[in-house]
């Protein structure tokens, strides 16, 4: 769109990489007299906002500068030998498939940063919260920029030591336990990843991705690739995460803070199908071509599993909490987003992708929006937030008044504009037509219509039949969840009223509410990106 030099564009990339890093280290150190601002922890929350605002614009520029005529190019390039014993190169680089995540990363981090000066969570130190995001941003912008292998891995893992934190010292209930259970279902797949990560770098003779992925090694025999996807996909899977890998998922989202729920969904869940594109389809095809079906298979289970748990937790008297439902709902977004994977087409894959945009912006806002409710309520929990339905009737005499919160108005009339965001945000993630839901899990039904040549379409037939039915599940809990918290009896003078949405609120949402609508009714933009990366992927490298 702009005319930007190659070294400034490779400029740009490494800042974008390494200054959430130095911004960490920086946020450590005591603040200068001039920027300490009224106390110490308002100035490290300023530094948080300024350094995740110049990522930010660093990126927005990168995207700008980026030749969209040519996005199946890898952009921004800078190759330095770093282990040359081993072969291990510092290769960074963007192409369409990347470009997206990367933006989207650094766009929610600033949010996050933003929300985080004016609600910070309870916890420790301001300054460990600070410098843990942005060690958490560095790592996830590393994975998404990064060409080598064993850099991959190394960015790979740098993110789960911040977020184990910021769950354990900044969480709520049960923080600790869900921290460990994160942690451990997540190094336990990595380890597995590793390995199959050191097979394909030894027996090809490198670990460069770029070069794997367009030359033929005779190393990588079929059964070398096999071998490799079935260890790597383990560790993707978990951090994806895939039926039934997915356990810790729910719990790790129920315990965090806000922020670190949002950067959960929004962003470390798409390292692990990002890692599927960008790894296992151009590298070991044959592989990924015999797991395929399996893969297709836990995808539209976990569809209808985490559908079926969002309804349970939905259900009147189920004691549901609304975080917990919309992590389940995860589960089954990103079941598309596998399944639109497996179908190794460029329908699929470029819905998977479309998939994983939609559902960072559309979860993220989710999740701002039930933290923002449960400070204002102080519960999460769904019986507890449901307004009285028409037909309700008093309690037997004797028996315990209802919660204030329940009396009286539901959030429309408590808080319309609160109301509003949430009922858009569950809109949003059914999939309606208009909206950025709608074209990932769709563009994934139809590459599950017609897949790869060498795969069994009446299998896939069958995976699209029961994901589609998955949507349907999608729009019955998530239209019970509207019903039961924002439609009820009309405000009255004596009800309950709860603070609207705030100006700094208003700030961090208005991006993703906007981004929302723009992918819904222009596809396009992002599908002229991914498209000619996605065709040169899949056709090895060739144009």
């Amino acid at each position: 769109m702009i005319g930007i030099s190659e070294s400034v564009m490779q400029f740009l990339l490494a800042l974008i990489v390494v200054g959430p890093l130095v911004g960490a280290v920086a946020a450590l150190l005591p603040a200068p007299p001039g920027l300490k601002g009224k106390s110490p922890d308002q100035a490290v929350l300023r530094h948080g906002v300024t350094v995740t605002g110049a990522v930010l614009l660093a990126a927005i520029v990168l995207a700008l500068g980026f030749d969209h005529d040519h996005p199946s190019k890898m952009q921004a390039t800078t190759d330095i030998s770093w282990i040359p014993a081993l072969d291990v190169r510092i290769h960074l680089g963007i192409d369409g498939i990347s470009l997206p995540l990367l933006v989207l990363t650094a766009l929610l981090t600033f949010l996050c940063a933003l929300y985080s000066y004016f609600k910070l969570p309870e916890g420790p130190s301001p300054k460990a919260f600070v410098a843990l995001v942005l060690v958490l941003e560095s790592g996830t912008l590393a994975t998404f920029a990064v060409l080598d292998l064993l850099l991959f891995f190394l960015a790979f893992e740098m993110v789960l030591i911040p977020m184990y934190f910021l769950i354990a010292r900044w969480g709520g209930a049960q923080r600790a336990q869900s921290a460990w259970k994160f942690i451990l279902y997540t190094l336990l797949g990595s380890v597995v990843m590793l390995l199959g990560l050191l097979l394909i770098g030894l027996r090809s003779g490198t670990f460069d991705m770029v070069a794997l992925a367009t030359d033929n090694h005779p190393g990588l025999t079929k059964s070398v690739q096999v071998i490799a996807v079935l260890a790597i996909g383990i560790g993707l899977a978990v951090k994806t995460p895939m039926w039934p890998l997915h356990s810790w998922l729910p719990d790790a989202h129920t315990a965090a803070p806000t922020v670190g729920s949002v950067l959960l969904a929004g962003v470390l869940l798409k390292m692990g199908t990002y890692g599927f594109v960008r790894i296992l389809l151009p590298i070991a095809p044959d592989g990924m071509r015999t797991f395929a079906p399996y893969l297709a298979a836990f995808a539209v289970v976990g569809i209808i599993y985490g559908s079926l748990a969002c309804l349970a937790l939905a259900r009147p008297g189920a004691k549901g909490d609304l975080k917990r439902l919309i992590a389940y709902s995860s589960i089954g977004h990103m079941g598309f987003v596998l399944l639109g994977i497996s179908t190794m087409s460029p329908t699929g894959v470029n819905g998977a992708l479309f998939a994983n945009i939609a559902h960072g912006l559309i979860t993220g806002l989710l999740f701002f929006l039930v933290g923002a409710l449960k400070d204002r309520t102080g519960t999460s929990d769904l019986d507890t937030l449901s307004c009285p339905s028409p037909d309700h009737r008093p309690p037997p005499s004797g028996s315990a008044a209802p919660d204030s919160s329940q009396s009286g108005a539901a959030l429309y009339g408590k808080a319309p504009h609160l109301g509003g965001l949430l009922a858009f945000g569950a809109v949003a993630s059914l999939g309606l037509p208009g909206l950025a839901g709608f074209w990932g899990e769709m563009l994934a039904l139809f590459g599950a219509f017609k897949p790869a040549d060498d795969l069994s379409r009446p299998a896939y037939l069958t995976f699209m039949a029961v994901a589609a039915f998955g949507t349907l599940l999608t729009a019955a809990y998530m239209l019970i969840v509207v019903r039961r918290v924002c439609m009820g009896p009309a405000a009255g003078a004596d009800a309950p009223r709860l603070a609207d949405v705030h100006g700094y609120e208003f700030a961090a949402w208005t991006p993703l509410v906007a981004l929302t609508v723009l992918a819904g009714l222009w596809p396009a933009a992002l599908l002229g990106l991914t498209d000619p990366a996605v065709q040169q992927l899949l056709a090895g490298g060739k144009s």
